[in-house]
This record gives structure tokens, C-alpha cells and sequence, in this order.
């Protein structure tokens, strides 16, 4: 779908009723730009998956028209699909000093560097584009140096809030800039994208500050090994994390290559004050007393090959947890990663450790506003039209509610799916159509190459198994030479079954007895036969659905 005359388009490529692969687009007339690109992980489901990332075919097929990626901040679900994103479209990006540190690693990885126009950005930036001027103001997360964004077009002022919260007493003193954001709305805003995250959860998200106190009393009161799990990311958590390693003495280790990156990225670039010395190698802390050692690895989210999972698993080939240690998880889990988590923790308690984790050790607050904060934005905007962005849907419709609570009309709310436009074309504003929008599998080094039918075929593998069939004809007249050999993975186990293979075979070379001389010549034809044949049979006698694959050699 293409624009056509003067006319500004809103959408969304990614973020709306899910959690994760955030990207938005603002569009005036011939310029795009496109707000962050980030990625999300598969549910177990989507077998053999790496990561979910935004369809950009509507770009792709746009490309003179984007201008430039904008990036709110640094979390995986803001930057985790810009490198797949670069690789198809190379426009210049525009992220915070962080932010950007955090593209680079990425952009390393991927070999991209070098190719990439990267600019730094701040609260105070402007930029232009065609008859799109954007300004910037500054909010606060769970990470640095966030920003929203102002869109200022024709046809009135849009604004993206990014990920925020107002949090007064912020550990790295960079304060919500709330003067600007109130002249922004003074100044008049047409359209507001807010996040959606804690849109259920009323009252105000208390401020990060105050689990620095509860890191420092679960410090000191553990007598063995340290071992805490928590976003990355999450710089101002790392920080306090440091503090009370600090304050009691302890050296440490970091266990993980994304922790690792992140504590190098936000140490270089000053966001990260960890004293001289006292980072240590995690095999050299395996050999200090256990009394002077905090671990601080990844896994909080029971990902199954994270630092975390392998030390609750005891196969971590250079630490392992005893009993007496101690394990922090300052981190709730993400909706959806309950059982991996919960899995971890047993495999903790099993080792013997000493466990604190969940609301009530008081080791994690959200990094997003609660419903108070969301009102106080939509105050503060004062918008006349409001888009719900970032969350599932009950969010975006509690979202929703809030703004109506707050004097937006209900005609003027627009909750939108991926790949929904909000049109406004001279002043007339509404939802007018649809634009590609979708999720991308990235499976190892493919991208997009796995789709719904290898997914089903992963399923049915990993449900049934696989039978293998080996059929050997005459080349001359199409005749069986050799008894069917047929072979179970996943399905029976062989030794076990000699009756069933025997059957299967005898139905196997029954089927081709009688199968006609003009059949029997087209493969396609015998394949089919014998996996509808097989097929029934099996599942009389097992109620078991395997993939069946014949194959064919001809002598």
C-alpha cells in the first residue's frame, strides 16, 4: 500500500497487542521514519527459533522514502532487530550515547559497523527531514539515557513517549525532564503513543533507589558464595549491584556475553563506576574464599543455555553453586517465562542454596510507569487523539480507559493491531487500511527462510517422531527387489517393536503388490500412497501421528 498526496501516517509495525520487536513509523507525504526495531524471544511453541523480528516489507518496498531509524533506548526490545533491519535497509540511525554503545556490540557482531551511520543524540538534538522536524525530551527506565520523541508535521504534532516512568529519586540523577514535557502539551499535541506495560497495575512504580537498600541487607546477611541474576541492561540495578558488593567486601565475577558486553559498554562510556580491582575472572573467582566472591551472571529469566540455568543445572564448566550460597533473582519474570524461572529455582533449592526471589524479597521494581504515571503523562500531553503502543491487548485497552478517565474523547482512542494506519489528512483523522505487518523468524544464520509449514513439520517431529522407509523397485519394470527397511527416530523404539516393524513392512510391500504397473512408474504417486496407508494404520495401533517419509531407489 502506498501514500498518496499530502497526508501524515501513523502505524505500527511491531509492539501492539504483544510484549517485544517494538517499531513504529511516522510518515508525511514521501518521508519515513521508522522509531526503533527490536526483537523478541519465541515461546515454546516456535521450536528451533532464535529470535522474532518486525516484517519490513512496507519499508522494503518504500526505501527512497525512509529517512532514518530513530531509537528511544538501549533494551533488546527496542535494538535487538537492528541488525537484521540494517543488512536489508542501510539508513542512517540516530540512538543516546548508551544506546548507540549498545548498537555498536551488536553491529560487531554482525560485521555491520563499519557500513552504518550511527549519530549520537540527546534531549536537546533536533533534526529534520523533509517536512518532518523531531525533537527530543528525557524520560526515565530501567536503562539510560531514554528519550521521547516529538514529530513535528503539517498536520500536527506527534509524540512517542518510549519507555518511561517518573521516577523521582533515580539512581543515576538523570530526572524525567517533566517542564518540557508540559510545554510540549502547552504547545499543542495532535497525536500521543504512549506505552501500555504496567497500564493494569494502579498507583505510581516505586523508584529503583530503593533496591539498592534490599541488595545491601541481602549482602550482608549471606555468609558463602553471591550469585545474582538480572537484566543486563538494567545499568542503574548493575550499579547497586556493585555498590553493595563494595560495601561488603566482595570482589566480582561476571558470567554471561551479554552481561559481559554490557557492563564493558556502560563502563567505557561512564555510566558504569566499578572501583579498580575489583572485577575478577570467573575461574579465578572458583579459587577465592567464599565469603569474598558475588557472581553476577545472566539467566534471570530461566533462558535454558544462560549463566543462571547452567549453574542450577551443575554444568557450568567453571563455578558451581554449594550449599550454603546464596542466590539472588533481581528480576521478575516476563509474562510467560514463569516455568523456566520457577524450574531454576527448584534446581536451586535442591542444591542447597539459600534462594530470595519474587515481589516480596523487594529486589526488582518495574522500569514502567504504573497507572498514575500514565495519567500523568496524558495530563501533561494533554493529546487529541491517543494511540495505546507497547503491550497486549488488555493493556492497551486499560490504556485506553485511562485516557478516556482523563478527558481524551473515546472516538478520538485508536487501538491498533500491526500494520493499522491512523490517517490524518487535512485535519480529518481516522483509521484507513493496512500495510505488511508480521513477525520474521531468525533460525541460526537464516532470516525469514522458516515458515509455518517447517514449523508444523518441527511440531509433528517433536510430538511423533519420524518413520523412514526405504523401498527398493526395478528400474526396468518397477518391480520389488528387497524387503521394505524401514526406520523409527522419536517413534518406537525398535528392539522393542520387532511385531510392529515386521507389520509395517508387510503392509508396506502389500500396498505395492497392489498398485498398478502405470503407478508404480510415478514416485509421487507411490510416496503418497504408502504415507496415507502407514498413516491410518499407525494411528489405529498407536494414536500416534509420525512424519513418514518414503524414499525411493530404483536398481
Amino acid at each position: 500500500m502506498k501514500m498518496t498526496g499530502e497526508r501524515l501516517w501513523i502505524a505500527a509495525l511491531g509492539g501492539v497487542y504483544e510484549i517485544g520487536k517494538n517499531m513504529y513509523l511516522v510518515q508525511y507525504a514521501d518521508d519515513i521514519i521508522v522509531i526503533d526495531c527490536g526483537s523478541k524471544f519465541p515461546d515454546e511453541s516456535l521450536l528451533g527459533i532464535d529470535l522474532i523480528i518486525p516484517d519490513i516489507s512496507y519499508l522494503l518496498s518504500n526505501t527512497d522514502k525512509v529517512k532514518a531509524l530513530v531509537v528511544t533506548h538501549g533494551h533488546e526490545d527496542h535494538i535487538g532487530g537492528i541488525p537484521y533491519f540494517l543488512k536489508q535497509l542501510n539508513i542512517p540511525v540516530y540512538a543516546s550515547r548508551l544506546t548507540l554503545g549498545l548498537i555498536e556490540t551488536k553491529l560487531k557482531e554482525h560485521g555491520l559497523l563499519r557500513q552504518t551511520q550511527l549519530h549520537c543524540i540527546d534531549p536537546e538534538s533536533t533534526l529534520n527531514f523533509g517536512s518532518i522536524a523531531i525533537t527530543f525530551f528525557r524520560t526515565n527506565h530501567s536503562i539510560p539515557d531514554c528519550l521521547g520523541i516529538v514529530f513535528d508535521t503539517p498536520e500536527g504534532t506527534v509524540v512517542h513517549t518510549g519507555d518511561f516512568k517518573f521516577d523521582m529519586t533515580p539512581v543515576n540523577k538523570q530526572y524525567p525532564d517533566i517542564h518540557k514535557m508540559a510545554a510540549i502539551g502547552e504547545k499543542g499535541v495532535k497525536f500521543l503513543l504512549s506505552e501500555s506495560t504496567n497500564a493494569e497495575r494502579p498507583g505510581f512504580t516505586p523508584s529503583e533507589r530503593l533496591v539498592g537498600a534490599h541488595l545491601e541487607e541481602a549482602f550482608h546477611k549471606a555468609e558463602n558464595r553471591i550469585f545474582i541474576s538480572t537484566f543486563a541492561s538494567n545499568v542503574h540495578r548493575l550499579q547497586q549491584i556493585v555498590d553493595a558488593a563494595g560495601h561488603t567486601g566482595r570482589k566480582l565475577a561476571l558470567l554471561g556475553r551479554s552481561m559481559v558486553n554490557v557492563v564493558g559498554v556502560a563502563q567505557e562510556l561512564g555510566y558504569l563506576n566499578i572501583p579498580e580491582g575489583m572485577l575478577v575472572e570467573p575461574a579465578e573467582a572458583g579459587k577465592m574464599e567464599r565469603d569474598k566472591i558475588a557472581v553476577l551472571c545472566t539467566g534471570s529469566q530461566g533462558e535454558p543455555m544462560a549463566a543462571l540455568s547452567r549453574l542450577a543445572n551443575s554444568s557450568h564448566r567453571l563455578l558451581e553453586i554449594s550449599a550454603g550460597d546464596t542466590v539472588l533473582l533481581a528480576a521478575n519474570p516476563i509474562p510467560g517465562n514463569e516455568r523456566n524461572v520457577s524450574r531454576i529455582v527448584d534446581n536451586l533449592y535442591m542444591l542447597g542454596a539459600r534462594v530470595i526471589y519474587g515481589s516480596r524479597s523487594e529486589l526488582h521494581v518495574s522500569g514502567h510507569g504504573s497507572q498514575e504515571e500514565l495519567k500523568l503523562m496524558l495530563t501533561l500531553m494533554k493529546p487529541e487523539y491517543f494511540i495505546p503502543i507497547h503491550g497486549e491487548y488488555r493493556m492497551l485497552h486499560h490504556h485506553s480507559m485511562l485516557a478516556e478517565a482523563v478527558g481524551v474523547k473515546n472516538e478520538n482512542i485508536f487501538i491498533l493491531k500491526n500494520g493499522d494506519i491512523v490517517e490524518s489528512n487535512a485535519g480529518d483523522v481516522r483509521q484507513s487500511g493496512r500495510i505488511t505487518a508480521g513477525q520474521i523468524y531468525v533460525d541460526g544464520l537464516g532470516i525469514g527462510d522458516i515458515g509455518n509449514v517447517v514449523l508444523r513439520d518441527r511440531r509433528q517431529l517433536s510430538a511423533d517422531g519420524i518413520l523412514i522407509t526405504v523401498i527398493t523397485l526395478s528400474q526396468n519394470d518397477g518391480r520389488i527387489l528387497n524387503d521394505p527397511d524401514t526406520i523409527s527416530r522419536g517413534f518406537v523404539y525398535v528392539r522393542n517393536s520387532d511385531t510392529l516393524m515386521e507389520e509395517i513392512n508387510q503392509l508396506i510391500t502389500s500396498t505395492l503388490q497392489k498398485m498398478s504397473p502405470a503407478d508404480l512408474g510415478q514416485w509421487n504417486i507411490i510416496k503418497e500412497t504408502i504415507k496415507e496407508t502407514l498413516g491410518k494404520f499407525l494411528y489405529e495401533r498407536t494414536k500416534r501421528r509420525p512424519m513418514i517419509l518414503p524414499i525411493i531407489i530404483e536398481v
